[in-house]
């Protein structure tokens, strides 16, 4: 080997390396290679949380718009049910609506009794106290009329609503009352107009009625031929007393009549005391007949023609007209038909359902 070939071989390794081979430089591309991807990660993933907020906002504002458009759906269904209901109300008769329009001037009190007299019923006497109170208290009250159609009903009801004009009518002397009878005032509605100043009546109105009756059916005789055994254990040798499935007993017969001819004294003494020597002699005024209005004042019954506006108008001289008849709201009615038929069980099952005196 020649100098030559020496020197070459010496000189190999000292070649000068190229770029790529610089000390240090494939670490520092590795670094900002990494550091590139976490960049891009990071803006990944806050791209992300960006659509995910927005996503969220969108869903939560759709529901929230959802809510509010159901409880509005839900107002105004129950906005039309409770229309609907008031006009099927109004339409049925569950609410009143007085043709009277409460003024602070001198006017007539008007009190309707219009229907069958019993407690709870149509005319109740409580009910017709609370008006009659409630009138005679109103300082612009000059008269008070009693507009009158009911063919009667309980004796106990008409007895304490007399009772009451009568004494409204000693404590305030000042204010008169008048009954006004417009299509029927029999039995138990004659019962209250007699204890009002006068009664007018129309000339073809139906007055009077004035008797007692306790009315029932016996199928004793149906049974027998159905081949039913009526089976009562009774304590109390008069328990049973009038009961439709046994037969009728004479004593309890004689006792019924007795306490039917008490009441109807009772209510001839009532008459009496209302009219007075304006009762014409009639051997068949106390017989339960019915006579029209214009006879009604040839035998004393009644004090003239007249209606609710002829006599506020001619005789108490107040054409205003207030009505102070106390009604009863949808609830209360819809109570008592509830707690009457609470009441009718219990009845039956008690064994008391029978029919109650009545005048009528």
């Amino acid at each position: 080997m020649n100098e030559k070939d020496d020197d070459l071989i010496r000189r190999e390794p000292r070649m000068t390396p190229g770029l790529g081979a610089l000390p240090g430089s494939e670490s520092a591309g590795a670094t900002q290679a990494e550091a590139s991807r976490k960049t891009s990660a990071a803006a990944s993933v806050a791209g992300a949380d960006w659509e995910r907020g927005l996503l969220e906002k969108l869903l939560t504002s759709t529901l929230e718009e959802q809510r509010t458009a159901r409880r509005w759906r839900i107002f105004f269904r129950f906005a039309a049910l409770g229309a609907f209901l008031t006009t099927l109300g109004v339409l049925a008769g569950w609410f009143h609506l007085s043709d009277y329009t409460a003024v602070n001037t001198r006017h007539t009190a008007v009190i309707e009794l219009n229907g069958v007299l019993e407690s709870k019923g149509q005319v109740d006497a409580d009910a017709v106290i609370d008006g009659l109170r409630a009138a005679f208290k109103d300082p612009g009250t000059v008269g008070i009329v009693l507009r009158i159609n009911s063919p009667g009903g309980s004796p106990v009801q008409a007895g304490l609503i007399n009772d009451e004009i009568r004494r409204l009518r000693a404590a305030n002397a000042s204010i008169p009352v008048y009954a006004v009878i417009e299509e029927i005032c029999a039995s138990g509605g004659y019962y209250v107009a007699v204890a009002a100043d006068r009664i007018y009546v129309d000339k073809a109105s139906l007055v009077g009625s004035i008797g007692v009756l306790m009315d029932g059916f016996g199928f004793t005789g149906t049974m027998e031929k159905a081949g039913v055994e009526r089976r009562l254990i009774t304590a109390g040798e008069n328990k049973g007393f009038l009961d439709p499935f046994s037969p009728l007993n004479e004593s309890q017969r004689d006792l019924a009549k007795a306490m039917v001819a008490t009441i109807h004294q009772q209510f001839i003494d009532t008459v009496k005391a209302g009219r007075g020597d304006r009762l014409k002699s009639n051997p068949d005024l106390f017989s339960g007949l019915v006579w029209t209005g214009a006879a009604s004042i040839d035998m004393g019954l009644a004090d003239g023609l007249g209606s609710l506006r002829s006599v506020a108008r001619d005789v108490i001289k107040a054409e205003e007209l207030v009505d102070f008849t106390r009604t009863e709201s949808f609830a209360e009615r819809l109570a008592k038909r509830a707690g009457m038929s609470a009441g009718q069980v219990i009845s039956r099952e008690l064994g008391t359902s029978a029919q109650p005196l009545r005048l009528r």
